[in-house]
């Protein structure tokens, strides 16, 4: 085999000589170019995507495929099993850890329905479940010691596994969407867990589309399921009112011990009053804030702290250090702040001071703060200063639902929907796809309209 290291990856651009619509990507590895036709162009970015991730790390690629080793070792796969552990291999450097335990989820529920009907001896679902979670789908994983009948679950699963081209059969694609829809206990998901899992069950199969190993994705054969519609809207009933949500902040100072509860209110400041992802006000530093004495401040955003379990990490710890979602690994988001936010994070700084990195919100022992510490703070908040009625209500239920008021609010306001997005960090389309039952006034002018219209 001939490898090189000199990859080039053009834009993708679209065919021309065609009368459905489709999408060319070239590359080329030495001096031999490559190409290949995609159906649509998220398809093609996403191809491109794996390349340009296969460069970047320093793969070699193959000449006479115009591959990087990675994704030969996932075309050289016999059956499905074979072919997860190597497209996990592919996906895991670049992944983020939330995205790693989605994908580790997901496989570990579609892998055990995806064999031979008559497979005789199947073991315990939850064994088989434990063995590919912890056990084979995690790369770092596989070397640990493994107990007997994790060994014969895997053994049983390598055996028993369907050939890729058996996936081309509608029945048995549907044998991994029907498992998507339940949990182990049996009972049915949840729409959102279905339509994630869905969404990685798809992808691993066009990989498979990707790498000519089938023909198209027997996915969008199947017509007789449909996943459940889940709701991406935002519900208006969570977003609060300025009056209230001041009246939260206050009550988040009289809750817990001092270094959580008051230590606390300049974070959930940061959700409402700037419309920050608690990821990000939990990376958010000294020097990535501007705190004029009056007037409007200004973050830079530069990182994010998400949560997952430590074993899905580079790190090993819990958060890991992520770029901003929807971001290059290295672009910022500049976030103008009003007066009202800037004086308090300016109090807040002066009354605790900052980490030794400059971060303005850490426990008591220098460690980034959990959400279940953040989630309890909040729900004492709630207690305080709501109502009963508000308190069983969805109503600012979620700390996260203060950045949904915040957007909210800027949209009612009048604020340009781009101007918006880019301080959300959302593209216009989806801000205005979610937050479209938070925006007012809508029914009231097509209310009219049509008053006017009976009237006439």
């Amino acid at each position: 085999m001939k490898t090189s290291y000199d990859i080039k990856v053009w834009d993708i651009r679209r065919n021309q000589s065609s009368k459905a619509p489709s999408y060319e990507l070239r590359w080329a590895v030495g001096r031999r170019r490559k190409s290949r036709t995609f159906r649509t162009k998220a398809l093609a970015e996403n191809f491109q995507s794996d390349l340009r991730q296969a460069a970047k790390r320093g793969e070699a690629f193959d000449e006479e495929t115009g591959l990087p080793l990675s994704m030969l070792a996932v075309k050289s796969a016999v059956n499905w099993f074979g072919f997860v552990m190597a497209y996990v291999d592919m996906k895991w450097p670049h992944a983020a850890a939330k995205t790693r335990d989605s994908l580790t989820d997901a496989l570990a529920t579609v892998t055990p329905a995806l064999v031979n009907e008559d497979a005789p001896g199947r073991p315990d679902p939850l064994v088989l479940r434990e063995a590919l979670r912890r056990y084979v789908l995690p790369p770092a994983a596989r070397h640990l010691v493994q107990p007997a009948e994790i060994r014969t679950a895997l053994a049983w699963l390598e055996r028993h596994s369907l050939h890729i081209a058996d996936l081309n059969k509608v029945r048995n694609v549907r044998l991994g969407l029907d498992a998507l829809t339940l949990r182990l206990d049996g009972r049915a998901a949840a729409a959102t867990t279905i339509a994630r899992k869905r969404s990685v069950f798809y992808n691993a199969l066009q990989y498979a589309v990707d790498l000519e190993e089938l023909p198209s994705n027997p996915i969008d054969k199947v017509k007789a399921w449909k996943p459940p519609k889940v709701r991406e809207v935002v519900d208006r009933r969570v977003v609060v009112n300025p009056v209230q949500a001041r009246e939260l902040l206050t009550a988040v100072t009289y809750v817990s011990r001092l270094d959580r509860g008051r230590h606390l209110r300049g974070f959930f400041a940061c959700l409402y009053f700037a419309g920050l992802r608690p990821a990000e006000a939990l990376g958010l530093r000294k020097q990535d804030c501007h705190l004029p004495a009056t007037g409007w401040g200004r973050l830079i955003l530069a990182k994010s702290k998400p949560q997952t379990n430590k074993k899905w990490t580079n790190s090993g710890e819990a958060h890991d250090d992520r770029g901003l979602k929807h971001r290059a690994e290295d672009e910022g988001r500049p976030v103008p702040i009003p007066p009202e936010l800037v004086s308090i994070l300016r109090e807040h700084i002066e009354e605790f001071g900052v980490h030794e990195d400059g971060r303005l919100f850490w426990t008591s022992r220098g460690g980034v703060i959990s959400i279940g510490t953040y989630c309890e703070v909040w729900k004492a908040a709630r207690a305080f200063a709501l109502t009963p009625e508000q308190q069983v209500s969805p109503l600012a239920a979620r700390p996260y639902d203060l950045r949904h008021a915040a957007v909210s609010l800027w949209l009612n306001a009048g604020v340009a929907a781009p101007d918006v997005a880019e301080r959300a960090g959302h593209g216009v389309d989806v801000l205005l796809k979610v937050y479209a039952k938070c925006i007012d006034g809508g029914a009231e002018i097509a209310n009219q309209r049509i008053e006017d219209a009976l009237a006439a």
